[in-house]
This record gives structure tokens, sequence and C-alpha cells, in this order.
């Protein structure tokens, strides 16, 4: 092969030798198409720096995304570190001032006391002392009025009782319920009435009042 063959496999170089000598050749037969020629290569040199700019700009973002979801994994696990040791805190904290109530019911019961009202007077502490405890930790009882409405979110209805409250309201509280801040611990359990029970006497009467007629 000859040395004219292998200078044009060669890719034009921007600006070089190759670009200069298709542009000489192309005016050796028409000089405006040579000048379009030229412009075009100059165009295509331009583009190439262009390419060569977006990609360098691609590896550099490439490296920063990297760099950033390293940086965000290791906020992760130091942020589910620090929950946990707040977890643990709180824990302790709480247990810290259940003891406390725990102890305080042993006193009770070591006591001797034959006063039954006594005895009674120091449960009755504890347990408003718990209470303060529950109070402090955002928990609150979930304890409705009988005649009140039944609330899903915050009533497990057990039973339908015959009752002087209004049918499908809260005949009475079998067990109350508790909730922490906006979350239900444990719903209320309750009883709906079916309405006012009919009195024998009340039967009496309406039997009276059908037989006159």
């Amino acid at each position: 092969m000859s040395e004219s063959e292998e200078s044009t496999d060669q890719p034009p170089d921007a600006d070089g030798p190759a670009d200069k000598t298709v542009v000489a050749e192309v005016a050796a037969y028409d000089e405006e198409l040579a000048e379009d020629v030229g412009a075009l290569l100059e165009r295509v040199t331009e583009l190439q720096a262009d390419v060569e700019a977006v990609e360098s700009e691609l590896e550099t973002a490439e490296e920063r995304l990297e760099r950033t979801r390293a940086d965000f994994k290791n906020y992760k696990e130091r942020a589910k570190r620090q929950q946990e040791e707040i977890k643990e805190r709180a824990t302790e904290d709480l247990v810290e001032r259940l003891l406390e109530v725990r102890d305080n019911v042993g006193r009770a019961l070591n006591e001797e006391a034959d006063n039954v009202d006594s005895l009674r007077d120091g449960i009755e502490l504890t347990r408003k002392q718990f209470d303060r405890v529950l109070a402090e930790e955002d928990v609150e009882r979930i304890e409705p009025e009988p005649g009140n409405e039944v609330d899903a979110t915050k009533h497990e209805v057990m039973m339908r009782v015959g009752s002087e409250e209004p049918e499908d309201a809260i005949a009475s509280v079998y067990r109350p319920g508790y909730k922490m801040a906006d979350k239900i611990l444990r719903p209320a359990q309750v009883t709906v009435s079916d309405g006012p029970e009919e009195t024998e006497s009340t039967s009496e009467s309406l039997s009276s009042e059908e037989a006159a007629k």
C-alpha cells in the first residue's frame, strides 16, 4: 500500500492537514463549495470539542453522584444508630420510673396494717404515681361516658345490652383503653345499648289499654 493510500485511511484531525487537503482539493473544482466544506469541518471540530466537554462534565457528575450516595448511606447508618440510642435511653428512663412504682407497691404489701383502709390508701397513692408516669409519656385513658357515640377507631364493642341509654349509644365501659399521642395502644371495650328495656308496669299498662279498646 502506498503512502498516499495510507494517509486517506486515517481519520481527519480537527484543523489538521487532512482537513486543509480536503478543502484544497474541493477548491480546485469549486471555491464556493470549498468554503462550505471548510465551514462544515470547523463546525465538526466545534462539536467534537463540545462532546469532549460534555463527557468530562458527565464523568465529574458521576463521581459526585457516587460520593453523594456514599454520604447518604453513611447518614442513614448514623441516623439509625442515633434513633436506636434515643430509644434505648427513653426505655431505660421509663423502666427506672416504673421501678419506683413497683418499689412502692412492694412497700404497701409488706406494710403491717390492721386497717384495710390504710392499705387501700397506700395502693391508691401508688396507682396515682403510676398514672403520673403514664401522663409523662403522653399516655391517656380512653374511657367514654355512657350515652356517647361509638367510635370504631377508639372503641371495641363487646356486646349489645338493654339499657336506659339511646339505642346504639355506649351503655357502659367494660375495660378502658389507652392512647399514646395520636396512636391507639388499646381500644376501650364497651357495651352498646339496644335501647331502654320495657318495664313490667309499662307492659301491663299497654295490655290494659289494648283490652279497653
